[in-house]
């Protein structure tokens, strides 16, 4: 798994370098206000080449860890490797749809993020590693590393809250009055 983990990160590497570089011989690289705002300060999408690859790594390693662990206490015969997959293209999708609605205004969209990631949080774990490295790739090339690690970090407290509190309660409960 360290040999794929390396390779992972190499890949993001030179992926968000070659973005960097494009950027800055085509024009400069980005700058990118909180929330939209110029009058707020403004985030260099350099910090990505710095943040990306060791933000990646550190995930990677979350996801090793906890699938190691669940290894361990469950002996699943089931693929786990497959979930993470799905959970990271959920994760990369949901990214790029977020920023395909941003840059072509499309506030419906928009307007729904936080309402279909609360749905979404009842269905599946946005907290984990894999959710979050997905959405993040999914975003940097519109809005760098630093803003949806930000975004991404609040909502998944909360969708941490809802998978694990309140969507065994809402179990529980349909599971009574199902009866």
């Amino acid at each position: 798994m360290k040999k794929i983990k390396a390779y992972i990160v190499g890949i993001v590497t030179f992926l968000i370098f070659g973005f960097l570089f494009w950027e800055h011989f085509h024009g400069g690289v980005t700058c990118h206000y909180i929330l939209n705002q110029q009058d707020l300060p403004s985030i260099s999408n350099w910090w990505s080449g710095l943040l990306l690859p060791i933000l990646t790594w550190f995930l990677l390693s979350r996801i090793e860890k906890r699938l190691d662990k669940q290894f361990l206490q469950t002996k699943q015969t089931n693929n786990p490797i497959s979930n993470v997959f799905w959970s990271f293209l959920t994760g990369l999708v949901f990214g790029i749809l977020l920023s395909t609605s941003f840059t072509s205004e499309y506030k419906l969209f928009l307007d729904n993020v936080p309402y279909i990631l609360i749905v979404l949080s009842f269905i599946i774990p946005i907290f984990y590693s894999e959710f979050i490295l997905g959405f993040i790739l999914g975003m940097t090339y519109t809005f760098g590393a630093i803003l949806p690690m930000i975004f991404i970090l609040i909502i998944a407290s909360l969708g941490f809250i809802i998978y694990r509190f309140i969507r065994p309660l809402v179990m529980r409960t349909t599971k009574v009055f199902g009866r």
